[in-house]
């Protein structure tokens, strides 16, 4: 408490006297004491509370460092049979009374993320190890927290977590779970084909067979579908030369999903012979959907929205002028119409004659008095100014599921300023925001009338979205699906679902399996109230499952990932309209946990290394816990803490005021004296 307040408090006092000496020895002719005494106390603490003195309080105590407990949860723990031994080393940490006296101990689990608990399944599909830096990094921050890490090493997908450890600013005990010992093994290493196939055409396969081993070796690699093999070769193997990629074509010879087996023969006393197969998929399809980007002028967002495009490898994206493009109208299913000018004129007309649905991204280059002329069902304003806008998603949207990108976090667009109006029913998918401010202006539009469907884009520069959607996630993957299901969407001539799925025809062992749905009323107005059940049957089991989808935003979903692989038929029923859509999906067999056959020792000795721990296996616990408890580097602190509380947030003087003020009335309406 400063100089000034204790003299402010003290003039208060003074203050406080003479008024209540000047009520009750002056005014009054009852001089009482006890009531100037209490009409003094009144005063005086409501002066106080005008000063409002700020009370500080310090408390001092004792920080113990944290210590983490991270444990391997996924499958490949039980596949190297070292369930027991992670079991035993979690118990052994509860157990140890100098452990705890010592740390604060935290426990973890980790598969695809990291979890705070401590309890075993080993059941997750997959591990990311450099997740369990990256999180932990956030959460010990500003601590000191050494690091038990009781793992095989080997991840299944994320970062490579030899390269994050060195950012985590913490010491860390590697503990080594599973077999060091070399084995020679002979495994598929990865098949790479594309997803779909074209009927009567023929498709490329890539197999990747790695060798493990001293001796050489001849073995067969073969490829089945179902009972019949489609393709074979002989390889041989050496300590020289230990790895072999095939190349070869299948024929798609049937519409559907085929279902494709490729196997290496084992060698003998091979250890583990899971990772000698491989199972892939790919959908026959007997179309292609061919989109022409039509522009005039050159700039990066046509090769980002082609690229985006032919990500999916059922669609075609050629770049064409307006001439080239009107010599073969007839070949598309959907025209994107970039930053018309003059030229397009012919175009316009085309596209009215043929009825084929429309894509306009409009820009600084754009000629707006053109667009406004041809009645498309919009009108702009003309000026030469531009302006940028950032994007906002209309969580109402519902003509197709779509998925929030993060937008406002992409960078803005540039377009003309101005605004627009629609003569027709119109959907907007994506609002302008300018600044902070969420406008009702639209950014991107979808149009449905007679049968044609269109859209408008008021932005240029959306090249800068897809660099931008790749920082985000370290993946293309999202706003590809996002560009996807717009041209899906728009290429289509279909009348529009009451209920709509959106799923893959075959899933991956290892991935999620995730089902999506809309459901629409009458009015093909998205209604949430509606209740979405999925019934399933497996094909080979007959066993049948039932399960509610839950409401997530502006479609529903449910997370079919604890599905056996196989075949299944489904039903997607909503409940109280009666209305259902049947379709099939298949979970191809792939345990990528069960791919490996030691523990990656090398790179969990490296992060130790690089830590300035140290690496221990299941049968030296107690080097482990004596490391920690010698070490000098783990000593509690002392913190203090200091808090300070205006005396206005102090409720117990108020309280005070109204005693004091409620028994002096009460004393004089006694005595008679009011």
């Amino acid at each position: 408490m400063n100089t000034e307040t204790v003299l402010y408090i003290i003039l208060s006092g003074v203050i406080a006297l003479l008024l209540a000496l000047f009520q009750y020895k002056y005014r009054s002719k009852t001089r009482s004491i006890f009531l100037t005494f209490l009409r003094f106390l009144s005063l005086f603490a409501l002066l106080i509370l005008l000063v409002n003195p700020k009370i500080e309080t310090s408390q001092t105590y004792i920080q113990k460092p944290s210590l983490a407990l991270v444990i391997d949860n996924s499958n490949s723990i039980n596949y190297f049979k070292q369930e027991a031994v992670a079991k035993q080393l979690l118990s052994e940490v509860k157990s140890k009374t100098a452990i705890s006296d010592k740390f604060n101990i935290d426990y973890f689990t980790f598969g695809e993320t990291l979890n705070q608990n401590d309890s075993l399944s080993f059941s997750e599909k997959q591990s990311n190890i450099s997740a369990v830096f990256t999180q932990l990094q956030q959460i010990y921050a500003n601590q000191t927290a050494p690091t038990i890490l009781a793992t095989d090493g080997n991840q299944t997908f994320g970062t490579d977590y030899s390269f994050v450890s060195k950012n985590y600013n913490q010491v860390v005990y590697p503990v080594v779970l599973g077999d060091t010992i070399k084995h020679s093994d002979l495994k598929i290493q990865q098949v790479n084909t594309n997803k779909y196939a074209y009927l009567k055409n023929k498709f490329p396969v890539e197999a990747i067979v790695v060798y493990n081993g001293k001796n050489t070796i001849n073995t067969t690699l073969t490829v089945k579908r179902g009972n019949t093999t489609v393709f074979s070769k002989p390889l041989t193997f050496s300590k020289e030369n230990t790895s072999n990629v095939v190349s070869f074509y299948l024929p798609a010879n049937k519409v559907g999903v085929q279902t494709y087996k490729v196997d290496i023969g084992a060698i003998n006393n091979e250890k583990n012979i899971q990772n000698n197969t491989k199972n892939f998929a790919v959908e026959v399809i007997d179309e292609k959907t061919k989109v022409a980007i039509i522009s005039s002028i050159a700039h990066p967002d046509i090769g980002a929205i082609k690229k985006s495009i032919e990500t999916n490898e059922q669609r075609q994206c050629d770049i064409v002028t307006p001439e080239a493009f009107m010599a073969n109208v007839n070949s598309y299913q959907l025209a994107i119409l970039y930053q018309p000018d003059n030229t397009f004129k012919p175009v316009f007309n085309t596209l009215k004659q043929t009825a084929l649905n429309a894509f306009i991204i409009a820009g600084s280059k754009t000629n707006w008095q053109l667009l406004n002329n041809e009645n498309l069902g919009f009108s702009h304003d003309i000026t030469t100014q531009t302006e940028e806008f950032q994007a906002q998603l209309n969580p109402g949207y519902s003509n197709f599921i779509v998925e929030d990108l993060n937008f406002p976090s992409f960078p803005p667009l540039k377009g003309v300023f101005g605004d627009i109006s629609f003569e027709k029913n119109h959907n907007i998918l994506l609002y302008k925001q300018i600044g902070n401010v969420i406008t009702e202006s639209p950014l991107l539009v979808t149009t449905e009338s007679n049968g044609t469907r269109n859209a408008l884009l008021l932005g240029e520069n959306i090249w800068q979205w897809r660099a931008q959607s790749y920082l985000n996630t370290s993946s293309f993957i999202a706003f590809d699906n996002f560009t996807g299901k717009l041209i899906q969407y728009l290429a289509s001539k279909k009348r529009k679902d009451r209920l709509v799925l959106d799923f893959n025809s075959f899933y991956e062992g290892n991935t999620q399996v995730v089902l999506k749905a809309q459901y629409f009323n009458k009015n093909y107005e998205f209604d949430a109230r509606e209740k979405l059940t999925i019934y399933l049957t497996n094909k080979q089991t007959q066993e049948t499952f039932e399960y509610p989808l839950v409401l997530k935003n502006n479609y529903f979903e449910i997370d079919l990932s604890s599905l056996s692989p196989g075949n299944y038929d489904f039903t997607v029923k909503a409940v109280n309209s009666n209305m259902s859509k049947s379709a099939s999906f298949k979970i191809l067999e792939y345990n990528i946990e069960q791919q490996f056959l030691n523990a990656d020792v090398t790179k969990l000795t490296q992060i130790a290394t690089n830590s300035k721990g140290g690496l221990f296996f299941s049968s030296n616990y107690e080097l482990l816990f004596n490391s920690l408890l010698n070490d000098e580097r783990y000593k509690p602190t002392q913190k203090t803490t200091k808090t300070t509380l205006p005396l206005i947030n102090w409720k117990y003087l108020l309280a005070f005021i109204v005693f004091c003020l409620s028994l002096e009335w009460f004393i004089r309406k006694y005595k008679g004296l009011i």
